[in-house]
């Protein structure tokens, strides 16, 4: 996965940056697209955030288990829990980031295609056309 969305990022930011070269990509088609592949991976990064919560509460209960009883043997236990959990968070960081981009990669298509069109990039009051985040 952590390829595949990487792949799909720089895929993408090609065609951003062929578009402010050449002016000459089907934008309507890659924003259809794009909307797809965001839900996808925004997909995943739910399901990547429900394992690792439920990783993470499996970790504490086994921590609060062991303080309680003392048993040596949830130890070995919380160490297997800690080591599936840190490559977890890893990949739930690169999936959030990762759909973070593809939100801004989006707003950049959108604002590509308005300047293509020959339309103001005037915002009406309760309407989204491109959202941009200023600083």
């Amino acid at each position: 996965m952590k390829k595949r969305i990487l792949a799909y990022l720089s895929y993408v930011d090609g065609i951003i940056a062929k578009e402010k070269k050449d002016k000459n990509q089907n934008l309507d088609l890659v924003i259809e697209r794009h909307l797809v592949q965001i839900a996808f991976f925004a997909h995943e990064r739910f399901i990547h955030l429900v394992v690792t919560v439920l990783f993470a509460l499996g970790t504490l209960l086994s921590i609060f288990t062991f303080l309680a009883t003392g048993q040596a043997s949830i130890l070995a236990l919380i160490v297997m829990l800690l080591v599936l959990l840190v490559p977890y968070v890893m990949h739930y960081y690169l999936l959030e980031n990762g759909v973070q981009k593809m939100y801004t990669q989006y707003d950049e298509l959108l604002k590509l295609q308005y300047e293509k069109d020959g339309k103001k990039l005037e915002l009406e009051k309760g309407k989204y056309e491109v959202f941009t985040v200023e600083g």
